[in-house]
């Protein structure tokens, strides 16, 4: 890939107090083999072929997302958990483009699939904005709520890198926020797709960086445990 357009990159390093950590629909209805887009690969004997997905999301995705959970909840910084499904039963409130994915994987208010991962369970005080949309900032008030918050920055990891999750990061760039997704806490259907998806990000829109690298670069390592939020969380 040609570089020459690296050097017209914004440059910028992440800030305490400045950062919300962004978790993109890490729910039963793709991120897990037994339910959702899992079930329905099985029923039709094609689970075999979301193997590279599912292996990623348990062995890389859950954990690095785990550790980043840890650090900023230690640290008291922002954690915001997007998901993604129809707020009604029959799909209506959902753009045509998305009924037939969503209604396949059973995922609408209510359900099992609509539900995040219980290894990553939002602790009370965290934030959950639903959408309807690929992108966070279409169809969720997370960009009021950041700007509410006084946040400049976002951390997005999650499912999928290609889709969800690089959607919601390029908006927010748009919208003036400095944007960062997380090589080892995303995942997708191949590695072709995810480091092409990462490679691209990095042209304009804004930094590719580690787990280790967000924590070292915020001085999470730092903080003291338990100091994160306690009051009652809001689905919104």
């Amino acid at each position: 890939m040609a570089q020459y357009i690296d050097v017209l990159n914004h440059e910028f390093r992440l800030t305490r107090g400045s950062c919300a950590l962004l978790v993109v629909d890490m729910q039963y209805a793709s991120g897990s083999r037994r339910h959702g887009l899992g079930k329905w690969l099985a029923d039709q004997g094609k689970l075999a072929d979301a193997d590279y997905r599912f292996d990623r999301i348990e062995t890389v995705v859950v954990p690095g997302i785990q550790r980043l959970l840890e650090a900023f909840r230690s640290a008291g910084e922002t954690v915001i958990f997007l998901t993604l499904g129809a707020r009604l039963p029959d799909y209506s409130d959902a753009p045509p483009h998305m009924r037939a994915f969503l209604s396949t994987l059973n995922n609408h208010a209510g359900t099992r699939e609509h539900e995040i991962l219980d290894e990553l369970k939002p602790l009370a005080g965290e934030l959950v904005l639903n959408k309807t949309t690929q992108g966070g900032f279409a169809s969720s008030p997370l960009d009021s709520v950041l700007r509410a918050k006084g946040l400049t920055q976002i951390v997005a990891v999650g499912v999928s890198t290609n889709n969800c999750v690089e959607t919601t990061a390029r908006e927010a760039s748009d919208r003036g926020f400095e944007s960062v997704m997380v090589s080892d806490a995303t995942g997708t259907c191949s590695d072709e797709m995810q480091d092409m998806t990462l490679g691209a990000f990095t042209r304009l829109w804004g930094r590719v960086l580690s787990v280790e690298e967000v924590v070292g670069e915020l001085d999470l390592t730092a903080a003291a445990p338990g100091s994160a939020g306690s009051v009652a969380a809001i689905v919104a």
